[in-house]
C-alpha cells in the first residue's frame, strides 16, 4: 500500500446511509475515527435531513440532495472550528441522520387513571388509550430532547421514552379544552381531531415532534360514573315524563291490570287520584264530610278536570248517593274498571253515561 492509499484511507469522502430498517428515527454514522476532508461528498436522501456535531454543538443541517462539503455550505460549522481563512484542513465531526417521514399507529395509553375535573359528575377518574402518528419537524430539538446520542435510536425506544410523555400531554390538553366526560365516551373521532391544536405547540415545542393524527380508541370511567350515565341515557329516552305515565296507563287498562304495565298504570292512577281528591278537600281535616246535594236544590257542580274519577266524585256531580253509583255501573249504565277493590270511571264513559 502506497502513502497515497494509506492517507486516502484515512479521510471520509462519502458519507451516506440507507435506511432499510423501516424503524429508525436516528442514526450516527460510523466515522470510524477518520476525518471529513476538503470536497468530501455529503449524500442525504429523500425523508432524510443530516445534522452535524461538532465537540456537542450542533452545526449546520443539510436535507435531502448531494452536497459538496466546503466552506460555502458548511457556516455554522466553519465559525464553531474557527477557520478563520476557510475549509481547507480535514476536520472531525459527528453527522447524525435523522429520518423526517411519518410514523403511523403508534399506541398510548394511560398506566394509571387520570384525574379530570367534569361539570356534571364533579372530579372524574378516567382511563383512555388510542394511536398517533408523527413525524420529526424540528431534529435538532430531537437529537437533544429525545435521541441523545444513540448511534441508532428505533421506534420501540421512542415508545418507552415518549409514552409517559404523550399521556401527559393528553391529560393537560383534555384539561385545557374541557371536554366533558360524557362527551369524552361517546366522541372519539371528533375528539382527536379538537385536541390536536392543543397538543401540538407542546410536543413541537418541548420535543421537536409533530402529531399529525392523534386517535382516542376508548376511555373509560369508573362503574359508579358509567351507572349514572346509563341513567342519564334512560331518562332522556323516556322523553316526557307526563307522556310516559300516560302511556303506560293505556298499556294497563288494555292488559286488565295485569303485569308490569298494569302496576305501573295503578300506581300511575293512583297519582292522579290522589291529586284529584286533595283538589277536592278530602284530606283537609277542617272541612267535614257534608252528604250529597238534593235532587233539584241547585245546578250540579261542575265536572273535575281529572280524566279518572272515583264513584263517590261521580256521586257528587250526579247529587246522588254513592250507592246509586255503584248500582248503576252493576247494571252496566255507567262503564268503569274495576282495579283490585275499587271501581274508577273515565271521564269519557261519565260523558256517555249522562248523553243517554
Amino acid at each position: 500500500m502506497g502513502l497515497m492509499d494509506y492517507l486516502k484511507g484515512q479521510f471520509l469522502e462519502i458519507i451516506q446511509w440507507t435506511d432499510d430498517s423501516r424503524d429508525t428515527l436516528s442514526w450516527r454514522f460510523p466515522d470510524e475515527d477518520k476525518e471529513i476532508k476538503r470536497g468530501a461528498q455529503l449524500i442525504v436522501r429523500e425523508s432524510q435531513v443530516a445534522q452535524f456535531v461538532y465537540l456537542g454543538e450542533f452545526g449546520d443541517t443539510f436535507g435531502p440532495g448531494k452536497h459538496t462539503l466546503s466552506t460555502e455550505n458548511i457556516p455554522i460549522l466553519s465559525t464553531l472550528k474557527g477557520w478563520k481563512y476557510g475549509f481547507e484542513s480535514p476536520f472531525k465531526a459527528d453527522v447524525y441522520y435523522v429520518t423526517t417521514r411519518l410514523f403511523t399507529g403508534n399506541k398510548w395509553g394511560t398506566s394509571n387513571p387520570i384525574m379530570m375535573r367534569d361539570q356534571d359528575f364533579g372530579i372524574v377518574r378516567v382511563r383512555a388509550f388510542g394511536t398517533f402518528d408523527f413525524r420529526i419537524s424540528e431534529p435538532k430539538l430531537f437529537l437533544k430532547e429525545v435521541a441523545g446520542t444513540d448511534n441508532q435510536f428505533r421506534l420501540d425506544e421512542f415508545a418507552d421514552t415518549m409514552r409517559s410523555r404523550i399521556v401527559s400531554v393528553f391529560t393537560d390538553a383534555l384539561a385545557t379544552a374541557k371536554v366533558p366526560v360524557l362527551d369524552l365516551a361517546t366522541r372519539y373521532s371528533e375528539l382527536g381531531e379538537a385536541l390536536l391544536p392543543i397538543i401540538n405547540p407542546t410536543t413541537q415545542g418541548k420535543y421537536g415532534i409533530e402529531i399529525t393524527s392523534f386517535i382516542l380508541e376508548n376511555a373509560s370511567v369508573p362503574p359508579e360514573v358509567e351507572a349514572a350515565i346509563d341513567k342519564r341515557s334512560s331518562m332522556g329516552a323516556i322523553g316526557n315524563l307526563n307522556d310516559y305515565v300516560k302511556f303506560q296507563m293505556a298499556e294497563g287498562m288494555a292488559k286488565g291490570g295485569g303485569g308490569a304495565a298494569g302496576s305501573a298504570a295503578e300506581i300511575a292512577m293512583g297519582f292522579g287520584m290522589a291529586q284529584n281528591m286533595m283538589a277536592q278537600g278530602v284530606f283537609n281535616p277542617n272541612q267535614g264530610s257534608s252528604p250529597p246535594p238534593l235532587p233539584g236544590a241547585g245546578a250540579p257542580p261542575p265536572l273535575p278536570s281529572a280524566d279518572i274519577l272515583t264513584p263517590a266524585q261521580v256521586a257528587q256531580t250526579l247529587g246522588v248517593a254513592e250507592a246509586d253509583v255503584l248500582a248503576s255501573i252493576e247494571a252496566g249504565d255507567i262503564k268503569a274498571k274495576k282495579i283490585g277493590t275499587q271501581f274508577r270511571i273515565t271521564k269519557a264513559a261519565l260523558d256517555e253515561f249522562l248523553a243517554k
